[in-house]
């Protein structure tokens, strides 16, 4: 209506009041577009719109009051107005950042995630209504009965310039009224409750626990463009003492709307972002790996296949020194036979040994975690299943998930662990934020079954296939140490109540879980040669990334990946033996004795460390004994 703002109007709020005979003597006033039109302006609020940083990226006007023309806009119309645009000022940022997002460089990247994008909204909104307190909760999108982020703010954490001031959070620093909260985002439905303790949604032990007095609360559900609830806000305690007015009700319903419009456009760049990601990884993985070979194929379809017996595959000192890899593919495919799993799934044989031979070869040439280990792990999970009778209580496709999970469970693995990837700011550490490797390898497998001629799960019908691949992400999760410590206390309280109870899901879930870090660890258990030999493996390992961080990423590397501390190996193996797997093992001997041999041998092991350790505490008070020390060490 305005074309002739120029550029010095665009960064003042121009008020201008009363009537048209007024506007037509303000020069700024192009008085042809009312006369061409027939439109009376009477008055005129004009404010600029800011991003985040203050950058003017629009102007915004309102003409005319609606129940009463004449009265010109008060300085309870500009605060409104001014609230409005400070809202329309982040979605018109975010929406830009995702209109170039494939072209943003990484300093956007940071400013456009979700947690800035909402901690800057209840910035504005906390300022505005004058509130103690206000929360975000975003449902969580895959089980809809829970909130996967929480964000919350109180008025300390503005510093004297009214910035905020602590870091994005990760967990919610004050209890969530659940009855509340879950009712916004069950119904949709906003709730203003004058007195929260006459509410009997309200659990009162919320405040006592906190210290805190909870008297009003304010909460609006946030939308999504096609009104779905992805999560929901609260305002508690107005600063002044009062309950919270329609007034807030609507300027919190419009702080709603923004914050819904700003997360949809946030996460579909974040999606964007990703997607790129993971496409770089692939095209990462398709430049290194090769298909199956023709010709090896056939070799290994032609081939005959050892016994059980011969490849001393039921031994839990199995020892794969005297096995050419050919041999390692044969044992394989044993495992798999003896199994019954070509029959039990309909599994061609040809594709079996192509895809076996894929699984070798998407494995690179690290020193440690490549095609060896995970020969070996499967190996062991197959005499677990076999000979430690576990298999008694697990299904086929609980069997199937597992054998396979241990071949595919490394698969492309870079011969550095999660938290290098993290500090690398990887690919695959911005595709996967929690588990990064144990996903990369999910995935692998996933590309591997989904590769023309590897489809071993064709013959499955669909809900039955879903199940197993289900089952195998599980299995290939439950590698990663970190998952491995969280839930093994729920396992060691079954084991030493006598309460497992492997005819439920839940229960063979943790045992699966369980089994696969037993299998991982495995070598810990072999006899004194395998073990002294893998150790040296790992450690050697390791101190190549430790390497890797002192020349690219200039940093010290922890004590075990630091090659200057090599001396501590046998202290750091007690120490490996005694945290993850004496308690492993002791819990598995109980569950099923068969298991008891992986025990022995873990404590076998970890009395001839000791011994190491020992020694070397000697030489150190004894030079002479450094030597001798070094040659067994």
């Amino acid at each position: 209506m305005n074309d002739n703002l120029n550029a010095k109007s665009q960064q003042l709020n121009i008020h201008v009041l009363d009537l048209c005979a007024f506007l037509f003597q303000d020069l700024r006033f192009n008085a042809e577009i009312d006369i061409r039109m027939g439109y009376k302006t009477q008055s005129i609020l004009s404010m600029p719109i800011k991003d985040s940083e203050g950058e003017v990226i629009g102007v915004a006007q309102a003409v005319n009051k609606v129940v009463n023309r004449n009265l010109p806009f008060n300085e309870h119309d500009e605060k409104v107005f001014a609230s409005y645009l400070a809202f329309c000022g982040i979605g018109l940022k975010n929406a830009q950042l995702y209109e170039r997002s494939l072209l943003e460089n990484r300093r956007s990247q940071e400013q456009s995630n979700v947690a800035n994008l909402i901690q800057k909204i209840m910035m504005h909104t906390q300022s505005l209504l004058q509130c103690e307190r206000c929360q975000v909760m975003l449902v969580d999108e895959s089980t809809k009965g829970i909130f996967s982020q929480v964000y919350d703010l109180a008025m300390d954490d503005f510093d004297n310039s009214e910035t905020y001031t602590r870091e994005g959070p990760a967990e919610p620093r004050f209890p969530i009224q659940i009855g509340i909260t879950g009712h916004v985002a069950s119904t949709g439905e906003p709730l203003n409750i004058l007195d929260a303790y006459k509410d009997s949604r309200f659990d009162p032990t919320a405040d006592e626990e906190s210290g805190f007095r909870t008297r009003s609360i304010l909460c609006m559900p946030i939308k999504n463009a096609e009104g779905r609830v992805v999560g929901v806000s609260q305002l508690i305690n107005k600063k002044d003492g009062t309950s919270f007015t329609k007034n807030d009700e609507n300027l919190f319903e419009a702080f709603a709307i923004f914050c819904g419009m700003g997360i949809y456009n946030t996460q579909m760049y974040e999606t964007t972002v990703k997607a790129s990601a993971k496409k770089r990884v692939a095209l990462e993985c398709l430049s290194y790996h090769v298909s199956a070979c023709p010709v090896d194929t056939n070799k290994l379809k032609n081939a005959v296949i050892p016994t059980t017996t011969d490849y001393r595959l039921l031994e839990y000192g199995f020892n794969d020194a005297g096995l050419d890899d050919d041999d390692t593919l044969k044992a394989s495919v044993r495992m798999f036979v003896d199994l019954d799993l070509l029959d039990k799934f309909r599994i061609n044989y040809e594709t079996l040994c192509r895809w076996l031979l894929s699984v070798k070869k998407n494995y690179r040439n690290v020193t440690y975690h490549n095609w060896r280990h995970a020969f070996n792990v499967a190996q062991t999970m197959f005499c677990c299943l076999k000979k430690g009778q576990l298999g008694r209580y697990m299904n086929d496709m609980e069997v199937f998930a597992l054998i396979v999970g241990c071949l595919c469970h490394d698969l492309d693995h870079r011969g550095t662990n999660n938290q290098f990837q993290i500090k690398a700011m990887s690919p695959l550490a911005e595709l996967y934020s929690t588990s990064t490797m144990e996903h990369h390898h999910f995935d692998q497998c996933i590309m591997i079954l989904s590769t023309e001629g590897n489809e071993i799960l064709s013959g499955l019908p669909q809900e039955e296939y879903e199940n197993v691949i289900g089952l195998l992400e599980c299995a290939i999760l439950s590698t990663d140490l970190a998952l491995y410590f969280k839930h093994r206390g729920e396992f060691f309280q079954l084991i030493e109540g006598n309460g497992m109870d492997l005819d439920t899901e839940e229960h063979r879930d943790l045992l699966r879980a369980m089994l696969m870090t037993a299998s991982d660890v495995s070598a810990i258990a072999k006899p004194w040669e395998v073990q002294k030999r893998v150790a040296d493996l790992i450690a050697s390992e390791f101190f190549e990334q430790g390497d890797l961080e002192k020349t690219q990423l200039k940093i010290k590397p922890i004590e075990m990946m630091d090659r200057d501390k090599k001396d501590k190996l046998p202290v750091m193996q007690v120490n490996f033996i005694d945290t993850i797997c004496l308690p492993i093992y002791k819990a598995m001997a109980k569950l099923q004795p068969d298991l008891r041999p992986l025990l022995d041998g873990c404590q076998h092991n970890r009395d001839n460390w000791e011994k190491l350790v020992q020694q070397i505490n000697k030489a150190e008070s004894d030079p002479d004994q450094r030597e001798t020390v070094k040659s067994h060490s």
